[in-house]
């Protein structure tokens, strides 16, 4: 009996590579993301592997609720959740669409939410127990202070990171890992969505394989924060020695 492993955004960047990282390790898939072609690229791409492939957009209202009665429905089981869905706005927040935002904060922050709520009872009842389980959350170092310019963006990814530490603690002796990944600037489609293509942080970028890489070694050792990259591990730690104040203003140069 072989585990599964379920992947939001998986058509693409970071998500992509999880999936063939996770496929090497033997997990079975399903894939999830908006772009039925591009998942269905993807599982050629990975030849006879087990794969299930769910197109479904996580901005939708009782998204996760959907997905998990879908799963349900094939008669499947999931040991891992990675949570990797999720996209940033650049803009002044008062002009930038309501609507937007409100769809962002429901990807990066319910979608993650629900299917966290949905899937961790039944990968506590999963009968496999030699293999790593548990949730691999993407957040990002935006995590670690407030953002102008991405106000709401960096905000949804500082709640994935405490509500990810939260369940660490919760889940202590359980022998399910929760792991939040928290990548820098990372050379994916993220910037053109967010439409910061003008910004700083393009210059500086890792590979989604590199960080992808990172997050996976981080989940199956039981870390709970992977940041990929001494950059931002040094990003990481000033965000704790200097005034938020002073992050906060380094923050908006970079996304300016």
């Amino acid at each position: 009996m072989k585990p599964t492993a379920l992947i939001t955004g998986a058509s693409s960047g970071i998500g992509y590579e999880f999936s063939h990282l996770f496929a090497k390790a033997g997990y079975n898939l399903i894939l999830v993301a908006r772009s039925e072609d591009k998942l269905n690229q993807l599982k050629e791409e990975l030849g006879e592997h087990p794969v299930t492939i769910i197109p479904h957009d996580l901005a939708e209202p009782d998204a996760a609720g959907v997905l998990y009665d879908k799963i349900k429905d094939l008669g499947m089981r999931v040991e891992v959740l990675v949570n990797n869905a999720g996209f940033g706005l650049n803009g002044q927040f008062d002009e930038l669409p309501l609507l937007d935002q409100q769809k962002m904060l429901q990807v990066n922050v319910n979608a993650l939410t629900e299917l966290t709520h949905y899937f961790l009872q039944d990968i506590k009842d999963s009968p496999l127990y030699d293999i790593p389980k548990g949730v691999l959350n993407v957040a990002s170092t935006a995590a670690f202070t407030p953002g102008p310019k991405m106000a709401v963006y960096y905000a949804s990814k500082a709640y994935v990171l405490s509500f990810s530490e939260a369940l660490v603690e919760e889940l202590k002796g359980t022998g399910i890992t929760v792991s939040t990944l928290c990548p820098g600037a990372t050379d994916t489609n993220f910037f053109k969505t967010a439409k910061a293509e003008h910004t700083k942080l393009v210059k500086s970028t890792m590979t989604p394989e590199a960080v992808a890489k990172a997050g996976f070694l981080g989940f199956v050792k039981g870390k709970r924060i992977v940041i990929p990259g001494s950059a931002n591990v040094s990003m990481a730690i000033a965000t704790k020695v200097f005034p938020r104040s002073l992050t906060t203003k380094v923050a908006h140069y970079i996304d300016s």
